[in-house]
């Protein structure tokens, strides 16, 4: 089989191509160019895609004896991550470009760029594992608990997933290491990234502010008073407590949140933390990996890459979905991304629209739908 490895940088980019070139595959190396203007070097596990990276994924790929390419993807990047990231901020949603970048970059340019090519599949250095079901290809969780990232896969369809292979699945970080270290590859101890790769200094709200400039507005309490000004709501994501600057306490004496962001009144609403909590989530564009799934069943419902999945009854619709959690869940933020699963199996995923505190006669209906 002809497989494009694409390599990052990292060990485990490097490994899932040694372990494709292990296994007879006709493997070519490729690295991703998504910086219009790349740091020659990381900063610690700050963000990735520097030149320091490219460098590395070469010579991972001459140590291995297979070709490596270098593909430019910025402009598509930009235009499919980068200004997403600032549309969604802009609009009072929370986005997470990671699975921006796998949807739209890691798999289906680079799938499209590839089979056209002649490709069959594309391996990456992602923790998670594809089974063959009774209903098709299955994605799973990968072995590594602490590693696994199908969350941030959730956002592929059967037929990507089916070019897809994940190498690493079945294995452990620490593994990983020292396989790369047998081999003699030279990122072996290289640190994890851990930040969006397009703010290598972590700070998102400066990376914001010079983009959208300056907007001041309002902070209010639930009854609408005013209690401070803010410079703009692209500054705020829901569940945020640092950096409200109010000029008074509440009259309790309690640590304020922001509950909510208003961007057409410009306002954002902060309150105390157990106002946080919603039971309730509306989810649109709904994706499948595999045949979609509608009706309500009981499934779990993870909304942060390694949060811990809830149990849900889930109401789902070829153009959305309505999760009733068991249980309510703070600092769940519109933008976000709503991965569902049945046991260690992903069913899909759809965009956080709205989350908010059920009533009774609304649990009691869905419920009764299950």
């Amino acid at each position: 089989m002809q497989v494009l490895a694409a390599m990052s940088g990292g060990v485990d980019s490097a490994v899932a191509a040694a372990r494709m070139v292990a296994q007879g595959h006709d493997v070519t190396g490729v690295h991703l160019a998504l910086s219009r203007n790349p740091q020659s070097y990381r900063s610690g596990a700050r963000g990735c895609c520097s030149l320091e990276d490219s460098n590395d994924a070469a010579r991972a790929a001459t140590k291995l004896g297979i070709p490596f390419y270098v593909w430019d993807l910025s402009e598509e990047f930009h235009e499919e991550v980068v200004e997403d990231f600032f549309a969604e901020y802009e609009a009072g949603r929370t986005p997470n470009p990671c699975l921006r970048c796998n949807e739209k970059i890691k798999f289906a340019a680079v799938l499209e760029r590839g089979r056209a090519l002649g490709y069959d599949a594309v391996a990456t250095g992602h923790y998670a594992q594809l089974r063959q079901g009774p209903d098709g290809l299955e994605l799973r969780r990968a072995v590594d608990p602490g590693k696994d990232q199908s969350y941030v896969l959730g956002v592929l369809d059967a037929d990507q997933l089916a070019h897809s292979l994940f190498p690493l699945g079945d294995s452990l970080k620490s593994d990983v290491r020292q396989e790369a270290a047998a081999l003699g590859l030279s990122v072996a101890k290289k640190p994890d990234s851990h930040d969006i790769c397009f703010i290598p200094d972590g700070d998102t709200a400066g990376f914001l502010s010079r983009r959208l400039g300056e907007r001041p507005g309002a902070i209010v309490d639930e009854d609408g008073t005013t209690l401070g000004e803010h410079a703009g709501t692209h500054g705020f994501t829901v569940g945020q407590r640092k950096g409200l600057k109010l000029g008074r306490p509440a009259d309790d004496g309690r640590p304020r949140y922001v509950l909510d962001i208003e961007p057409i009144s410009n306002t954002v609403t902060v309150g105390p933390r157990e106002h946080l909590a919603v039971d309730s989530i509306t989810g649109i564009r709904p994706s499948w990996t595999q045949a979609p799934l509608l009706g309500t069943h009981r499934l779990e419902l993870q909304f942060r890459a390694h949060g811990e999945p809830v149990p849900v009854t889930a109401q789902l619709r070829a153009d959305g979905c309505e999760l009733l959690l068991d249980e309510p869940v703070r600092g769940v933020a519109p933008g976000q991304a709503a991965v569902l699963y049945d046991g260690d199996r992903v069913i899909g995923s759809a965009t956080i629209d709205a989350a908010t505190r059920s009533d009774d006669v609304k649990r009691a209906e869905l419920s009764a739908r299950g």
